[in-house]
């Protein structure tokens, strides 16, 4: 009946050893908790910055994109009025340079007039006014055409027709309406400004 006591005793002892390993145990448990669920926290926070700051760069890169084709549509829309101005030729000195008037010699004409009564001829050099340089250079490469012409009005012409000045204004005329006429059937009139005499003999 003694030992009963001392029994009692030990599992009092026991009683508040084994509390304190359950509450240790907790300790432990809740720490590892906590800091499983920090470091979760943190894992789980990582990504979300790094897809915030990926979709940051990406509206960052499609405004860039943005950026630059508008400034490609400006630059294109300045290289074609650019190009809409020279073939005008308006916009500054080279654009009137190329499109200004060009001026095309021909070879000097020596034709027989119709008697009148007496026979003559005619030595006659003149220059047509084209448009620009282009026209110019198309009648240049259509020159047998274009004497033809006037070869062919000039001999119809007698002396009396074109001594006077009226007469060389109006054979001036008739030229300019001969040398205009389209090159092929269906063409379009060249556009030639003026004929100009720049040696006009009758002999």
């Amino acid at each position: 009946m003694a030992q009963e006591p001392a029994k009692a005793d030990g599992a009092a002892e026991a009683a508040p050893k084994s509390k304190k390993k359950l509450i240790v145990i907790l300790a432990v448990v809740l720490a590892l908790a906590a800091g499983g669920g920090a470091a979760a926290f943190f894992l789980m926070k990582k990504p979300e910055a790094q897809q915030a700051k990926g979709k940051h760069s990406k509206a960052e890169k499609e405004d860039g994109h943005e950026e630059a084709a508008a400034e490609g549509e400006e630059e294109e829309a300045a290289a074609d009025e650019e190009e809409e101005e020279h073939e005008s030729g308006g916009g500054g000195g080279h654009g009137e340079a190329a499109a200004g008037p060009a001026y095309l010699q021909f070879e000097t004409f020596t034709v027989n007039l119709l008697p009148d009564p007496d026979e003559k001829f005619l030595q006659l050099d003149l220059t047509i006014e084209a448009k620009d340089a282009a026209l110019a250079d198309k009648i240049k490469a259509q020159m047998p055409l274009m004497r033809n012409r006037v070869l062919m009005l000039l001999t119809s012409k007698k002396a009396s027709d074109i001594a006077t000045p009226e007469g060389k204004t109006q054979l001036s005329e008739e030229l300019l309406a001969e040398l205009k006429k389209p090159m092929k059937k269906g063409g379009k009139p060249l556009k030639i400004k003026q004929v100009l005499f720049t040696s006009f003999v009758i002999q």
